[in-house]
């Protein structure tokens, strides 16, 4: 079941649903469950390292420092949409960004990724962490950042941003990036409330996140839950889906429609859409990785909820007969459901040369 009270009025009225400006996009209308004219395109990490005025305004700066500067984080969200002319943009961010809103040591590391000051494994460190919240203030640049690039994309969508609470969660008791998530898991099962409090807090902060960028603007919002295909269906219905829910109630009342994506997660699909449903978002749609086609996809969700995905990122490399074979392929494969948004099954690789980006949305919009 959808929210009963999100409604347009629930939002400022400049906002880009309420005055109008993409409540009718291409976006928004399949994300409703609707087909529009034209099929919309976007892509997960469309900004960054494969645009050459990405790596040109981020000379000198760090990524979390990119990331909290409004002027910044704006300008390398509308890069892309000036390229491509995809049919959304999305908000460039990090997973981990809330976090360091919230005064938790993690830098990103060149070659690595996210690193925390240390690991997070003990019911006490737990007790530290969730004595910290995100207020207003620490919430601000984002906010500003949103407002500003809103300005600038008239009637295209912006879609908010926020990792999944257990990713997040993953990462502090990882330390760092992980293959296996062992420590992750290994407390899952160890301290289930420690766990429980631990993906609680997550939750709250990236609702918190979303919310945000909300009702400063954007039209729809993503959940990216980047490691939960490492777990098993019960562990995830056990340990993360309700922290998943709990993170998305925090826009359920606004009438963002909510996307849920996570790679390796072909045996969740269902899942995943009952925590959209349970949490009340508006019109939910699953996102899916290029590992399940989208009709199969569909039918296991049972025909009733939009799709987005999900081409591979390997055959932006291909030459362009194959790339376009499988682009056609995703199309038609999308029509089994409601709605249809053509995203990567995963984000844009950082090789992949923009003009072939280009070339797919041209197509996309062709068929």
């Amino acid at each position: 079941m959808t929210s009963t009270t999100a409604n347009v009025s629930n939002l400022p009225a400049s906002h880009p649903l309420a005055d109008g400006r993409t409540a009718t996009s291409s976006l928004v209308t399949a994300l409703r469950g609707s087909r529009p004219e034209r099929t919309p395109a976007w892509f997960m990490r469309q900004a960054g390292r494969s645009l050459p005025e990405y790596r040109e305004v981020r000379q000198g700066v760090g990524m979390l420092e990119s990331c909290l500067r409004p002027d910044l984080a704006a300008e390398i969200t509308l890069q892309p949409v000036r390229r491509h002319g995809v049919d959304a943009a999305i908000y460039f961010s990090d997973i981990v960004v809330p976090l360091k809103l919230a005064g938790v040591g993690v830098e990103i590391t060149s070659g690595v990724g996210p690193v925390m000051d240390r690991p997070y494994r003990t019911a006490d460190d737990v007790d530290e962490l969730v004595a910290r919240g995100l207020d207003d203030d620490a919430l601000a640049p984002i906010a500003e950042a949103v407002a500003r690039t809103v300005e600038e994309l008239g009637t295209t969508p912006l879609i908010g941003f926020g990792g999944a609470p257990f990713t997040l969660a993953a990462y502090l008791v990882e330390g760092r990036p992980s293959r296996d998530h062992l420590a992750a898991r290994t407390l899952m099962h160890a301290d289930p409330e420690t766990w429980r409090r631990l993906t609680e807090w997550t939750a709250d902060l990236t609702g918190r996140f979303l919310r945000t960028q909300v009702l400063a603007g954007a039209s729809a919002v993503q959940l990216f839950d980047s490691w939960a295909g490492s777990l098993s269906l019960a562990d995830y219905l056990q340990h993360v889906a309700p922290s998943s829910t709990r993170a998305l109630r925090h826009v359920a009342d606004l009438p963002a429609p909510g996307i849920h994506f996570g790679t390796g997660t072909g045996h969740l699909l269902p899942a995943m859409r009952d925590v959209l449903r349970d949490a009340g978002v508006t019109h939910p749609t699953v996102g899916v990785d290029y590992r399940t086609p989208l009709d199969d996809a569909t039918a296991l969700l049972g025909g009733d909820v939009p799709v987005q995905g999900n081409i591979d990122p390997a055959l932006l490399g291909a030459p362009w007969p194959a790339l376009e074979a499988h682009v056609r392929d995703v199309v038609e494969r999308g029509r089994a459901a409601p709605g249809h948004v053509v995203n990567l099954g995963h984000g844009v690789p950082p090789s992949t040369d923009p003009t072939v980006l280009t070339r797919v949305v041209e197509l996309v919009h062709s068929l």
